[in-house]
């Protein structure tokens, strides 16, 4: 055998076919997805994610190093999702700008309410974990963070430019304090199992736009 080639093959047990790898790679960031937003990363163990989708533990570190390696993971994937939801409704121009962040909170409301209000934002789920999480996370999160206040900026100068919000306001830092403001809201709909705090916060943001 050749050693070299060996030691160079991931470890666990190989699939099949090559279809066989998308598909079960899927399958395990999906199960992931799914417990990450209810719980956090340090409380999960990595059974409770196989036990889900009925994938050996062995094979599991042929798709994913580490577990640290699969939370990464999870988090690029979380972070596409969330841009195409963002897109859908940030570049809709059947809506003003203001209607389509409108159409945002209440499309992230309704899924949160479909789900019983029991999963939140992956992302805001890790950054309150943070000290508990590798520092690779850090830089990871703070990415995705970034680029969502940069799309919401985009869609508040439109609206600024539409003449719905004053001249004067900083849009750059509007959507900062949207964000921040937000993952507060969506972690007490989920103490609260309500969708009263999004509520609150929103209607207390588009009144703010116009006093910013």
């Amino acid at each position: 055998m050749d050693i070299q080639h060996s030691q160079l093959r991931k470890r666990g047990r190989p699939p099949k076919r090559p279809e066989d790898t998308l598909e079960t790679r899927e399958l395990l960031l999906r199960a992931g997805l799914e417990v990450l937003t209810e719980k956090g990363f340090a409380a999960t163990g990595i059974d409770e994610v196989l036990k889900r989708v009925g994938v050996p533990k062995g094979s599991f570190y042929h798709y994913f190093d580490s577990k640290e390696a699969f939370g990464a993971a999870l988090i690029d994937r979380y972070a596409s999702y969330f841009v195409r939801k963002l897109e859908r409704h940030f570049i809709d121009e059947s809506m003003t700008p203001l209607d389509r962040l409108r159409a945002f909170v209440d499309d992230a409301q309704a899924g949160m309410a479909r789900h019983d209000f029991r999963r939140g934002c992956l992302i805001g789920n890790l950054g309150q974990e943070m000290a508990a999480l590798p520092e690779s996370f850090r830089a990871l999160l703070n990415a995705v963070f970034d680029d969502w206040e940069r799309r919401l900026a985009r869609c508040l100068e439109a609206a600024q430019r539409d003449g719905q919000i004053p001249a004067a306001v900083d849009c750059t830092q509007q959507a900062s304090f949207f964000w921040i403001g937000w993952e507060g809201a969506v972690l007490r709909a989920k103490l609260e199992r309500s969708a009263k705090p999004l509520d609150i916060f929103a209607r207390g943001f588009f009144t703010g736009l116009q006093w910013a």
